[in-house]
């Protein structure tokens, strides 16, 4: 069978797996739309965090980034998976002991406001639109390569699958559809690494594989392959890095902070029922996310490695079919600038003839790799289920945030349970035809515009959590402050340094600090903390009433009386 063929038959089997799970676990309550009931056990919550967390720039773009920029795309792996380390340890037990459905649901009742609410749904839902718009442009990349339809139409049908699990089931079926989506997606992750070091190194771990002697007979070793193939072209060798530290540094912290003060992972921890179960599901989540994220390094170098040996100095009228797929697709590009039909793919913008999407790496390597038919629709069904499962739980935060937050806690507290509930779909609703154009008309790359949205969650909530758990005389007039200023200073950068809105987008010698936008977060979170930290030494200390609950939350279960000083 064709890989179109098998791409159609894989594809439709998960498609029909994800909607028969979300008619079987539809929502019938407001805690079941929100929560799930509260009631998932942490195997399968560690399970569902997973797929929720690694999206589509984990698995589609992020090995991407390791590819072409080697050593600097250590800051992703370090950033993203030390993240989850954080929330796992800082964060996870005390929200899920403070007990409340949503981020703003937290921050409006510890910072006593429904002003500290409404800016925390503000902040929600521009983080939550700014990353859900790379899911979408990855689940549109797959379905444009795989499905033989131009990017938007694969975006739109993304959109009804999201929409169809996500708005009748909630939370209940976006959980154990999740489930479904890490097998999915670690198996197909999984299966072309290693088939691919098998191939090239004889070794079937890729994690030792990438480090391995190449089984040509010559005793390298593939790193120093892939650094001598990458400085014949102009390019700096893989191993060393082009960035400063100074961005290195802030992009790692931004990225990390910003996981901790994602609203659709945090939001995972109160579907368990106690705070242990929430540290067990943090932990299996850890180690199931560990799998991908060791394995993403080999990915890159086995990637890059058949990459430069298939295409560099090659006829182009001799270049495979893969080649010509995705040069349909408009994310693979060459231009014969000499008129020789050869390829030149050089480090010198000025006689580079090949322009390559990050995004293409994972999804096209195993066609480079000349694997079977069957495992490269594998991977494309492994790229949808990432994509698939991160927007629904960011849609889920979106709704959440309009119907629980907004409507029901601000505007409207005596709508009733049904009212609410139907509020929450409709609110899916509309945020996924938000979604779709977001999709349609990214600012970026699917890891670029992830990056963002960590940066804005850096810049935004950590601070407003951190003090809330740890501080108890943190108070509502600085928490409202440090998110306002902190969300609108990464928005000014993002909007002159990245998307342009403010005129010509300045060259990187102008950043602030030599900053890159992606790791601006770290430096509107550092501004949030010290605003919130002076407001609040000027203003009146918090309700003795929310003091005590602020302390109460760091108690352990159990402790009888204990006091914390």
């Amino acid at each position: 069978m064709s890989v179109q063929v098998w791409t159609y038959l894989l594809v439709g089997i998960t498609f029909a797996l994800y909607i028969g799970i979300a008619i079987w676990s539809r929502a019938g309550s407001t805690k079941e739309f929100y929560i799930a009931g509260g009631g998932v056990s942490p195997l399968a919550n560690g399970m569902a965090t997973a797929a929720d967390w690694m999206s589509a720039a984990s698995f589609i773009s992020m090995a991407g980034i390791i590819a072409f920029s080697g050593y600097d795309g250590s800051v992703y792996l370090m950033g993203w998976t030390g993240g989850y380390v954080l929330l796992a340890l800082l964060l996870a037990p005390y929200l899920r002991k403070f007990g409340k459905f949503t981020v703003p649901d937290f921050i409006g009742e510890r910072y006593y406001s429904k002003t500290a609410r409404i800016v925390a749904v503000c902040c929600a839902l521009i983080v939550s639109f700014t990353y859900v718009a790379g899911q979408m442009r990855g689940v549109g990349v797959v379905f444009s390569r795989f499905l033989q339809v131009d990017i938007n139409t694969g975006v739109i049908i993304g959109m009804i699958i999201v929409l169809f699990y996500a708005v009748l089931g909630g939370m209940k079926g976006i959980t154990y559809t999740q489930v479904a989506q890490y097998c999915v997606l670690i198996f197909a992750f999984m299966v072309p690494a290693i088939f691919i070091s098998l191939q090239m190194t004889g070794n079937p771990i890729p994690q030792l594989g990438m480090g391995a002697t190449i089984n040509d007979g010559s005793e390298t070793f593939l790193l120093d392959r892939l650094n001598g193939l990458s400085t014949e072209l102009g390019f700096a060798a893989y191993t060393d890095g082009a960035k400063d530290m100074i961005d290195i540094f802030a992009i790692t912290l931004a990225l990390m902070v910003g996981t901790a003060g994602l609203p659709h992972v945090i939001v995972r921890f109160f579907t368990v029922k106690r705070v242990k179960d929430a540290r067990k599901s943090a932990g299996i989540a850890l180690l199931l996310i560990a799998i991908l994220y060791t394995t993403a390094p080999a990915v890159a170098v086995f990637a890059k490695t058949n990459l430069l040996n298939t295409v560099s100095n090659k006829e182009y009228s001799h270049m495979p079919k893969w080649f010509k797929n995705w040069e349909d697709t408009g994310l693979l590009l060459f231009e014969d600038k000499n008129q020789d039909g050869i390829i030149q793919y050089l480090a010198d913008n000025s006689k580079n003839e090949l322009t390559v999407d990050n995004d293409i790496m994972v999804l096209a390597n195993p066609e480079i790799a000349k694997l079977p038919a069957w495992v490269i629709a594998l991977v494309a069904a492994g790229g949808l289920a990432a994509a698939l499962s991160t927007a629904a739980g960011l849609l889920l935060v979106i709704s959440s945030s309009v119907s629980h937050d907004l409507i029901k806690n601000v505007f409207n507290p005596n709508i009733s349970e049904k009212g609410e509930l139907w509020a929450a779909r409709i609110a899916a609703t509309l945020a996924v035809i938000v979604a779709g154009y977001f999709g349609i008309h990214p600012p970026g790359f699917v890891a670029a515009v992830v990056a963002l949205a960590f940066g804005l969650a850096a810049a935004s909530f950590f601070p407003a959590i951190i003090l809330g758990i740890f501080y108890k005389k943190m108070n509502k007039e600085g928490a409202v402050s440090g998110m306002i200023v902190g969300i609108g200073l990464m928005l000014y950068y993002m909007a002159k340094f990245k998307l342009g809105w403010l005129g010509e987008i300045p060259d990187n010698s102008n950043w602030w600090f030599g900053i890159s936008p992606e790791g601006f977060g770290s430096v509107a979170m550092a501004v949030n903390f010290i605003v919130a930290l002076i407001i609040s030494r000027f203003t009146p200390e918090p309700p003795l009433q929310v003091q005590e609950i602020t302390e109460n939350i760091r108690i352990p279960s159990g402790a009888g009386n204990a006091k914390m000083h």
